[in-house]
């Protein structure tokens, strides 16, 4: 199955938030905003993995990050549909594994442990902590709700001295279902204990923020790499290429 063909999936699975889905996405801008959940990638700078990689593999690097993160994806969608969970640590590895071995690719073990623990030694964006700070001095609640394992989201904090702005993760081994699965995403209603519409969702990826709206959250995208959105019938409210542009989207929405 591929990605479109999930997803396109997932939105027959998520048929029962439309109705709501569609409506905060026309009232949403006359809520105040009370708290972001954010997945992992808008706050967490992954480019030391692809570095990384190049290092290991010299000239092979950028070809083995693009099969390991198509393969790594697949694999949550797929471990939810069938509910045959494992959390993201170890479907990350096994997806790497699989790269590898595809593309006839010598991975032992020391090489596998170097490209795995670079997850551990991941730090903010430069321009995370400011838009972070901005956020919680207007009152607003912050949390990941991240396909990440609970370890992988604190040692990005730890690194990057944020651990102080957040409250709990919302990891998705929480629920067992990886997004775009409703139940990944409910999770936030829950933990801030906000109406959908109160909430904003702020994606990396578009088939994230796809889910996002098709759950009825107000969604923003930081595309930071300048990529087209899904072909899905569900665009974000807001779209930038920054945390900063995050910021004036949710100050915007205050009502």
């Amino acid at each position: 199955m591929d990605r479109r063909s999930f997803l396109t999936s997932a939105a027959i699975f998520s048929a029962a938030t439309a109705a709501t889905a569609q409506q905060s996405a026309n009232t949403g801008a006359r809520h105040r905003i009370k708290a972001v959940a954010f997945d992992g990638f808008p706050i967490i700078d992954s480019r030391p993995i692809a570095a990384k990689a190049e290092e290991l593999f010299p000239g092979k690097g950028d070809a083995l990050i693009t099969s390991w993160r198509t393969r790594q994806f697949e694999y949550t969608w797929l471990r939810t549909l069938s509910g045959r969970y494992l959390d993201f640590w170890h479907t990350t590895e096994d997806a790497l594994i699989f790269a590898a071995e595809s593309m006839r690719m010598p991975l032992d073990e020391r090489a596998r442990e170097r490209l795995m623990g670079t997850y551990l030694e991941l730090k903010a964006w430069p321009d995370a902590q400011m838009a972070l700070e901005s956020l919680r001095a207007a009152g607003i609640r912050l949390a990941f709700l991240s396909n990440f394992t609970t370890r992988m989201l604190d040692a990005a904090l730890n690194n990057s001295g944020l651990r102080s702005l957040f409250e709990p993760h919302l990891s998705t081994d929480r629920v067992r279902a990886y997004k775009p699965h409703p139940k990944a995403y409910e999770m936030a209603l829950h933990a801030f204990g906000a109406a959908r519409e109160e909430i904003v969702f702020c994606a990396s990826a578009g088939w994230d923020a796809a889910g996002a709206k098709w759950f009825g959250y107000p969604t923003f995208w930081v595309n930071r790499s300048g990529q087209p959105g899904e072909e899905l019938g569900a665009r974000p409210d807001g779209i930038g290429s920054s945390m900063t542009d995050l910021v004036n989207f949710v100050s915007g929405t205050f009502g």
